[in-house]
């Protein structure tokens, strides 16, 4: 049995080298699904409680959230870069929060403190399914993901890959010593 939860993301990029609109620097509002699958937990009768695939999911993902995204040969690249630095908020400004953890992948790398994620590859509804399944595949079962961005769509199915140790009191994944980071539960092996 699969559970189902979305993630809305508002972000700017262009298809630099594209001929055609999107070559110009332009903005979206992505909406990410993500499916994961495992037999029903008995304790709390669900797969896995989609809060807290949100939550995980979101904890990598909010750097994508009202983020420029661009390929890393982008001339405009450097531009936005040496615009920040004269804008003394390069390195993060005060009331830039909401930040996910750098990351640095084959096809991507996130850089919270200036809102940026540079790929590797034009950032397409499929790069961005590439690019979220390789940074949540280890965290979460992870074995459908659709990216919708305006009228573009993709959408990938992967094998069940790993089984999550569950709490049987609220469903979320146990941690590394078998005990729950939300109601204190402990696995006895």
């Amino acid at each position: 049995m699969r559970s189902i939860t979305t993630i809305d993301l508002q972000y700017a990029h262009r298809f630099y080298g594209f001929r055609g609109e999107a070559q110009y620097l332009h903005g979206h509002t992505g909406v990410l699904t993500i499916e994961v699958e495992d037999t029903v937990n008995d304790g709390v009768n669900m797969v896995f409680p989609c809060n807290e695939i949100k939550k995980t999911a979101w904890e990598v993902l909010k750097n994508f959230d009202h983020a420029l995204i661009l390929r890393e040969d982008d001339p405009l690249l450097p531009a936005v870069l040496d615009v920040y630095e004269k804008q003394g908020i390069r390195n993060g400004a005060p009331n830039n929060t909401m930040k996910g953890y750098a990351f640095e992948t084959e096809l991507a790398t996130a850089y919270p403190d200036c809102r940026l994620v540079v790929t590797k590859e034009t950032m397409t509804v499929e790069g961005m399914i590439k690019i979220v399944y390789e940074l949540l595949k280890d965290k979460l079962n992870i074995v459908k993901l659709t990216f919708t961005s305006g009228v573009n769509a993709a959408s990938a199915e992967f094998p069940s890959r790993i089984s999550v140790d569950r709490c049987p009191l609220c469903g979320i994944a146990l941690n590394e010593n078998g005990v729950c980071p939300k109601c204190g539960y402990r696995k006895n092996y």
